[in-house]
């Protein structure tokens, strides 16, 4: 962690290294005061700008995976490595998607897309795939769908 944070020009600090165990213990992809209010046992003093500029260093350093939301708020993934995710469009939970990751799926959907694309100046670096639609049951706080009872 600390040699990924230096090579992003970023320190590692207690409030770093704690905000980051909780994300690698973590699997439902918590919010910023989610983390906050799990952190804050451990480090009191902690504030919640600290918790967003911690978080911001370690998606920075390639650390975590930021997850924004046009329909809500923005998740931390402790799991860095390439993955899916689902949604849920009613509790904006988030979960892993296990099907394997493909690097190349640009390139298998539309061939010549990333170069077509970079023609235009556009340098495409990655790509983010998520499911989305609604669970049964929520898996962040196990309440149940009022439409499926």
């Amino acid at each position: 962690m600390r040699s990924c944070l230096e090579s992003a020009g970023r320190r590692s600090t207690r409030q770093r290294e704690e905000i980051y165990a909780y994300l690698l213990r973590s699997e439902d992809h918590p919010t910023a005061e989610q983390v906050f209010e799990a952190v804050r046992t451990s480090i009191p003093n902690l504030s919640l700008a600290t918790v967003y500029n911690a978080l911001e260093a370690l998606a920075d350093a390639g650390l975590i995976m930021k997850l924004p939301s046009s329909e809500g708020s923005t998740r931390y993934d402790g799991r860095a490595d390439g993955h899916y995710h689902l949604r849920c469009l009613r509790s904006g939970a988030v979960a892993d998607l296990s099907t394997p990751y493909v690097p190349d799926l640009i390139e298998s959907l539309d061939p010549g897309l990333a170069h077509r694309l970079g023609r235009q100046g556009f340098r495409v670096t990655g790509y983010r795939l998520e499911v989305v639609g609604y669970f049964e049951r929520c898996p962040t706080n196990g309440i149940d769908d009022p439409r499926e009872n």
